[in-house]
């Protein structure tokens, strides 16, 4: 397991990663400055969260560690690790169809709700990270 012990960091790939799944008491770092924007993440073992520029952007109960986060016009790509099962959250574009794929294999499309939040549930177990890419169609 590998966790963010800074709660927030910007790779050297210029992908961000973010969360701490294994901290017993909650924890946040705001006004973090990545390309021009700044973000917020609370994390700890119950929830994660990261804001950008005081709007929603990722949520997971339980609390999960996300690294090589990147947010490209179609697609929203990067890895993520928990001690369990998963539910997360994403802000995307309001009433549009995305495939989802969960270690590179297709899970099916869903579709954003009005305020563009898409919801999917991912199995995870301690050490090991599972890999999501999500596209727009």
């Amino acid at each position: 397991m590998s966790v963010i012990s800074e709660l927030i960091r910007i790779e050297e790939d210029g992908t961000i990663s973010f969360g701490n799944f294994e901290l017993e008491k909650k924890s946040k770092l705001q006004d973090f400055e990545y390309r021009g924007d700044l973000y917020k993440v609370k994390t700890f073992h119950e929830i994660t969260k990261l804001e950008r520029n005081g709007m929603f952007v990722y949520e997971s109960v339980p609390g999960t560690t996300v690294k090589h986060f990147a947010v490209e016009d179609t697609t929203v790509a990067f890895t993520v690790e928990g001690r369990q099962d998963a539910q997360i959250t994403i802000q995307l574009e309001n009433d549009r169809e995305y495939e989802v794929f969960v270690d590179g294999s297709p899970v099916g499309d869903m579709k954003t709700n009005l305020s563009g939040k898409l919801v999917l549930s991912v199995e995870l177990s301690g050490g090991v990270e599972t890999s999501i890419r999500i596209e727009a169609r």
